[in-house]
């Protein structure tokens, strides 16, 4: 007989804890949420107060049956799931599922994984936080209803297969804003002067003091105007300003301060740095990561104390208490820092490592000494001109928290330089190296990385700590937006040069709007975004979203009751939701881009079937001539294509020549362009091939490496049986047979096998699901046939459902 069960979310908690409590605790885990809505009728009895219908996930009746059986042994069971919202549901659906009584169940918490915090935990259990609960239940309710009313408006309006969400299509919202003030930015060019004076020191020796016109030339005549005043001119020290500063460090991390600092400083994506959190804190190496607060505990400043003093000495500790500024901060109540503050390193993966490391620093650096600056602004007069250059330089006097760990910054204009400055005095004639006036442009608004996307949603209250990477990750998979590195284009830009009084002119090239892993707003992202702020404007409001935050808040601190926030946001929605549906037209993001020169024919881009496309012609009563459709290549955008680059577009499929006595052929299919040689495809290289340009030399290269490529992948089939055949595939060598792939061991050479020792593998391997025959098929179809007699009055009871809903 068990004593004591506790119940936790994952194995690999599981397994830390168990290290911490004797032979008498069992510790297992529930593998996450045992419960899901039901998808039937949304899963929710809308009639009676929006009542939740819970079902097992099928993939968790075995692991329920098993705590049912362990649990009815036990004396005493601890549920110790996550100290926030999802981890109090868990625990909810535990007890209610496992049928477990209040007698005899304790909920426990802690924000860190250690002997510590388990055994106080275990001394101070509490009961399950209702509130919290519904909290949890009303966000899960409200995005279930959002999302499976609005997702049908979509398939009907817009294209199959859509979807729609709550927070996510807010934050596409924003992607797709900053997308439309990056297409009507225009760029206006200005010139920047610079200035290189020598400076001769006490030893005879030049030193360089680097300067710069803090005025701006729009034109050229200007700029060059300005040069000509300065041909033997004379340059004297103006004015020497010295100002003390000083810097402070940031405060500990937060979720997401977390997920933006390991986006920038380690290129970790959102999804990913909760993933290798989730594996620190459960290993006991962090605290929660789930988390608004920056306040540390008197523990953790005590040994952060010891262990700053013991690395750098006393001058470089001074203990800070930060409060939280985000509204509504619920999550756990201690900012994530490591479970040791003593340990500086940890043993596991390398993005362990580089996390805890990364981690470790701010925590440390948050209680250190503020770093003592001094800045010094250094004014240069021109004889000849009323402008003054200027060369400003940073001294460190005192190095403080820098000495450990420097924030970054999102603003790709700010670069964070240091420069030191001879020594001069007011007055000193100074020697004229050059001056060089560059041509510079102005830059359009930055486009979102995950990091900065993070930062946006959490100025606006939009989401909390546990739901920008679920988020960001749904976005990306819906395929509303694309994260993607694209190459910059070249651009000429002007430089003069004054050297001796002589004013040089040339020309020089730079690489532009380049972009690192930036979010990109689909098509299909631009015209569903569209739609909903059109039809459902509310939705659609980030004041709304924030709104619904301060609502699930007041839910948790039980000021407010969940089914009646509910109740006010749903019967208009729903009634909306219907009236969109029947008066609302289709939306395609069709754009008329004008009429075809040879055919006079109009033309148009849309969201077609597979994507975007371009339409020659239109469909019309009488005429015999269908339209032309095209799919749009890679970069080409609804928004910003050309009328030219669309008729280019009907110029497909290009006839390239012969190449062994057939026809080589180049077009765009559904997944983008390709060669087409003797019945086979080979796909063109992105960023390399252009369809309109490849001649018949590179297709045949394409044809012969794909040749290979299948060449390579055969490696061997049978005289018995031709629909057995061995393979290389991306995961390595496997047998196919009959549209089912069977993998092989690594000690198994693939070379040597017989039709015997393939007929064996394939027995012995178990299959996923039961193929389906003809047969089964036919009778499949014959099962089915007789609900379509029950339709009329399925369809009777849901337009009452709807009556029912509307009152």
């Amino acid at each position: 007989m068990v004593e004591n069960l506790v119940i936790v979310e994952s194995p690999a908690k599981a397994k830390t804890i168990e290290k911490f409590l004797g032979d008498s605790f069992l510790v297992k885990s529930s593998f996450g949420h045992i419960r899901d809505l039901d998808k039937k009728d949304f899963g929710i009895d809308i009639k009676n107060n929006f009542t939740p219908k819970y079902i097992v996930s099928t993939d968790k009746k075995k692991v329920v049956t098993e705590l049912k059986k362990l649990a009815k042994e036990a004396k005493t069971v601890w549920i110790a799931s996550d100290e926030d919202r999802e981890g109090e549901a868990i625990a909810w659906h535990l007890f209610e599922e496992l049928k477990l009584k209040k007698e005899n169940t304790k909920r426990i918490v802690f924000h860190e994984i250690t002997k510590e915090a388990i055994l106080n935990a275990v001394e101070n259990p509490r009961q399950i936080d209702e509130n919290l609960v519904n909290a949890q239940q009303a966000r899960r309710i409200l995005d279930r209803l959002v999302g499976f009313e609005i997702s049908p408006v979509l398939w009907k309006k817009v294209k199959p297969s859509l979807s729609a969400g709550r927070v996510q299509s807010v934050a596409v919202r924003l992607i797709v804003e900053r997308e439309r003030e990056i297409i009507a930015f225009k760029s206006k060019s200005f010139y920047k002067v610079v200035a290189h004076f020598l400076v001769t020191d006490k030893n005879g020796s030049n030193k360089v003091l680097k300067s710069e016109l803090p005025k701006r030339f729009d034109t050229k005549e200007e700029t060059l105007k300005f040069l000509e005043s300065c041909k033997n001119a004379e340059y004297h020290i103006n004015d020497i300003v010295k100002k003390p500063s000083v810097r402070k460090p940031a405060a500990p991390f937060t979720t997401s301060t977390l997920q933006q600092e390991a986006s920038r400083k380690l290129g970790f994506s959102v999804s990913q740095t909760m993933t290798v959190a989730q594996r620190l804190y459960e290993a006991g190496h962090i605290t929660y990561m789930r988390t608004d607060s920056v306040n540390l505990s008197e523990t953790a400043l005590k040994t952060a104390k010891e262990e700053i003093t013991r690395l750098h000495g006393a001058d470089y500790v001074k203990i800070r208490k930060y409060s939280t500024k985000s509204k509504g901060a619920q999550e756990a109540h201690e900012a994530i820092r490591p479970a040791y503050l003593n340990k500086d390193r940890v043993e596991g993966e390398s993005n362990e490592k580089r996390l805890y490391d990364l981690i470790w620093k701010r925590t440390i650096a948050s209680q250190m000494s503020d770093a003592l600056l001094e800045k010094t602004n250094i004014k240069i007069s021109i004889s000849t001109n009323e402008e003054k250059f200027v060369a400003t330089g940073e001294m460190i006097k005192f190095e403080g928290f820098l000495k450990v760990y420097l924030e970054s910054t999102d603003d790709e204009e700010q670069k964070q330089e240091e420069s030191l400055l001879p020594q001069v005095s007011i007055g000193d004639k100074l020697e004229n190296e050059y001056i060089k006036a560059i041509q510079n442009f102005t830059h359009h608004p930055p486009r979102f990385t995950e990091a900065s996307l993070v930062k946006k949603l959490e100025e606006l209250g939009i989401g909390r700590p546990s739901t920008y990477a679920p988020t960001i990750t749904t976005v990306q998979n819906r395929g509303y937006v694309v994260k993607e590195t694209r190459d910059g284009v070249q651009r000429q830009y002007e430089v003069f040069n004054l050297i001796d009084n002589l004013i040089e002119e040339e020309m020089k090239s730079q690489i532009t709007g380049a972009e690192n892993k930036k979010l990109f707003p689909s098509d299909i992202g631009m015209v569903v975004t569209d739609f909903l702020v059109k039809h459902f404007s509310n939705i659609m409001n980030y004041n709304f979203t924030a709104d619904v935050e301060k609502e699930f808040d007041e839910i948790a601190l039980g000021n407010s009751i969940w089914y009646e926030m509910i109740g006010k946001f749903y019967f208009p929605f729903h009634e909306n939701v219907e009236k969109t549906l029947e008066t609302s037209d289709r939306s395609t993001g069709e754009r008329i881009l004008g009429e075809d020169p040879k055919t006079g024919k109009v033309i148009l881009v849309r969201i077609g079937r597979y994507g975007p496309m371009a339409q020659l012609g239109e469909s019309a009563e009488g005429d015999e001539e269908k339209p032309k459709f095209a799919s749009l290549l890679a970069g080409q955008h609804l928004e910003t294509i050309t009328l030219d680059e669309a008729i280019d577009l009907f110029k497909l499929p290009r006839d390239l020549g012969l190449y062994e006595d057939k026809k080589v052929v180049v077009a765009i299919g559904r997944f983008g362009p390709y060669v087409r040689h003797d019945s086979k495809f080979s796909s063109l290289e992105k960023d390399v091939d252009d369809p309109m340009t490849i001649d018949l030399e590179r297709a045949i290269v394409l044809i012969e490496e794909k040749r290979e490529k299948d060449r390579l992948k055969h490696i061997k089939s049978f005289e018995e049986d031709a629909d057995i055949q061995v393979l290389n595939g991306r995961w390595g060598p496997y047998i196919a047979y009959q549209k089912e792939n069977y993998r092989l061991a690594k000690d198994i050479d693939p070379t040597s096998l017989s039709y015997k020792d393939c007929l064996k593998i394939i027995k012995d391997t178990p299959q996923k699901k039961k193929k389906t025959t003809a047969a089964n098929k036919t009778t499949a179809v014959k099962k089915k046939a007789p609900a379509k007699k029950k339709a009329v009055a399925k369809k009777a009871t849901a337009t009452k459902k709807k009556t029912v809903v509307k009152k």
